[in-house]
């Protein structure tokens, strides 16, 4: 089997994630509405998304910024409102943001089986991630997913190209081979389309709306879309068939002509 070499997203990929901001999200909301009873749920919902992406946008990943966006929105509607803010309910907003990274992650079904499969399989794995490195090291020690990743697993703030890049110069690999693996339109296959790398897909059930954007790009590589993690290991046994036979077909006709031409040689 013709060895690949595998980059694999892990917030919402290999592991559960977005769904405990939404739960989150959701419970700030209902206390909020509580708070501003003027205020419709939709609203306080949206304005909290608006000021998280663009948190995101200019400042990175990092877990910090998702409980100041709950503190920010409190705030833009106390001003909005002109309802005094108490440090009570200040507190209270801070908990619910900080709960999210206090939860015990975890792994999609069947995450331990496939991550083996594709181990056994000899292909080389990489963990490319998104975040801080104090939070996402600890998703990671609480999983033990060191024992596939080792030492190869890249941490970034801002999850881009450029950070794609980075590991790409890092890693020496042959693109023809390598894989980008991850849910995130924005920060996983987009990256992977504009380096030239082969791009799987696989959609999350809840996603961020910071992840979903347009490829406009036309990709130089395999693009695929996978319906979940548990169709990999089979896609990529496929794929890496394929690409051996071709390799072994090239070899096989550069051979034949090879003799043909030292026939020729010895019949002159």
């Amino acid at each position: 089997m013709n060895q690949q070499t595998l980059i694999l997203d892990l917030d919402d990929t290999l592991i559960h994630c977005n769904k405990y901001f939404v739960e989150s999200r959701n419970r700030f909301a209902n206390v909020m509405k509580k708070w501003f009873k003027s205020v419709q749920k939709q609203e306080i919902l949206q304005k909290q998304s608006e000021i998280d992406i663009k948190s995101v946008e200019n400042d990175g990943l990092h877990s910090s910024l998702y409980t100041q966006s709950l503190v920010t929105t409190y705030r833009y509607f106390c001003e909005k409102t002109g309802r005094k803010m108490k440090a009570s309910e200040l507190n209270q907003v801070e908990k619910i943001g900080q709960s999210v990274f206090q939860r015990k992650v975890k792994p999609f079904p069947y995450m331990y089986e496939i991550l083996d499969t594709l181990q056994a399989e000899r292909h080389q794995l990489y963990l490319f991630t998104g975040g801080d490195e104090e939070n996402q090291n600890r998703k990671i020690s609480q999983l033990r997913l060191t024992d596939y990743f080792e030492e190869r697993i890249f941490i970034f703030e801002h999850k881009n190209t450029e950070a794609l890049r980075q590991v790409l110069n890092k890693i020496n690999a042959d693109k023809k081979n390598t894989w980008l693996i991850g849910n995130s339109l924005k920060t996983d296959i987009k990256p992977a389309i504009e380096l030239g790398l082969n791009a799987i897909h696989i959609p999350a059930e809840i996603e961020w709306s910071y992840n979903i954007v347009d490829i406009e790009i036309e990709p130089s590589g395999t693009y695929a879309e996978l319906k979940s993690l548990v169709q990999l290991p089979e896609y990529i046994r496929e794929q890496a068939y394929s690409r051996g036979k071709t390799r072994r077909d090239s070899v096989k006709e550069i051979r034949s002509q090879e003799w043909v031409h030292l026939n020729k040689e010895v019949q002159a």
